[in-house]
């Protein structure tokens, strides 16, 4: 373990990086949804959506699920029999943000980035108390894999940054320079950081994420690569929606940026789907506790068709709107025309807070 990195003994400094999520993976870690004050119904619509996600990744890896140990005969018994389940405690089951951040090295190596994780937003807007459990599974999965783990003070998710795995990166404004986050440190700081623990060597900073989006914008929900040089991005033509301005903002900063390579970004807009909103009878199954946030009913969700999972064979995306899902779908075929699209129903992740790409993190082959 490298508990204290020097300037010398940083991961970038050492030769590692993180790749892409485009490239070639060894599997993709998920955890498993129960806490009844975020999931309706005792979790139980959400775990079918869970294990859909999980069937359509393992075509092509491994597929591990860690669940806390009073479900975890219930999940067992739910998912195939070649996805493993592996007792991994957890406050809930966003491993995107809670998860490690995975690098590779030239000469073959893994390892991860363990991040500070605090609920994003500790008591300042976080969106559960406690996160005790959360934040010890970077620890396990080290262990489990037997790989170095190199710690960092910075608070940050995976879901808030994106990477086309040739040294650029892409943020949001809105979540890391948020003051519940690192209040101390502005973007030259973060960029150093960055730079010193993913091997990137620019950043793009995008202002503000999906609207209404509960992380304070995480990059993931509005805009990812796609291939070196190539954006996916959240759009609508509605200039009446308070997105259509997040995502024109967007697209200005997208157009006029140059990668980490100078390569001009081309960008692809996948349609919005709804707007969608919680209806009564979905609120009305969600416990109400003082600690986690509530689930109104009418609260607008920040559904996209970006927060999918770009897997070996497969991109396994969300289907949240009629009106919109064969067209992303579509969009999405023509960008990776080597892997086959799944589109899974995932209102029931939405409406827990995120959808597919929240729930996973991609361990990539070393």
């Amino acid at each position: 373990m490298n508990d204290n990195p020097t300037a010398t003994s940083t991961p970038a400094a050492l030769g590692f990086s993180m790749p892409a999520e485009f490239a070639p993976h060894d599997a993709c870690w998920m955890l498993w949804p129960q806490r009844p004050d975020n999931w309706r119904y005792g979790a139980k619509p959400a775990q079918a959506a869970f294990v859909a996600v999980a069937e359509a990744i393992a075509e092509s890896e491994t597929v591990f699920v860690g669940v806390n140990d009073d479900q975890y005969e219930n999940a067992r018994h739910q998912l195939p029999a070649h996805i493993r389940v592996v007792e991994l405690s957890s406050n809930d089951a966003w491993m995107r943000d809670v998860g490690p951040t995975f690098l590779t090295h030239p000469d073959g190596r893994l390892a991860m980035v363990d991040w500070e994780f605090n609920a994003w937003g500790g008591l300042n807007g976080g969106l559960y108390f406690p996160w005790d459990k959360d934040r010890r599974i970077r620890t396990k999965i080290a262990e489990m894999l037997g790989i170095e783990r190199f710690i960092t003070p910075l608070v940050l998710e995976g879901g808030a940054i994106h990477v086309d795995g040739e040294g650029t990166l892409i943020t949001t404004e809105e979540c890391l320079l948020n003051p519940n986050r690192n209040p101390n440190l502005g973007k030259a700081d973060l960029e150093r950081l960055l730079g010193d623990f993913l091997g990137i060597s620019k950043v793009i900073w995008i202002p503000r994420g999906c609207y209404q989006d509960e992380t304070d914008g995480h990059v993931d929900n509005l805009c990812c690569f796609v291939a070196p040089g190539e954006v996916a991005l959240t759009w609508t033509d509605d200039t009446s929606d308070p997105q259509h301005a997040i995502s024109r903002e967007a697209l200005e900063i997208l157009e006029n940026a140059s990668d980490a390579r100078g390569r001009t970004l081309r960008v692809h807009k996948l349609p919005q789907p709804g707007p969608l909103h919680i209806a009564d009878s979905e609120a009305s199954g969600v416990d109400r506790l003082s600690s986690s946030r509530p689930r109104q009913p009418g609260d607008r969700m920040a559904g996209s068709y970006v927060n999918f999972y770009i897997g070996n064979a497969v991109v396994v995306m969300p289907k949240l709107d009629p009106a919109h899902d064969d067209a992303a779908k579509a969009i999405l075929e023509g960008l990776f025309p080597g892997r086959r699209i799944v589109a899974i129903d995932a209102r029931e992740i939405l409406l827990g807070g995120g959808n597919i790409h929240c729930i996973t993190q991609q361990q990539p082959r070393a």
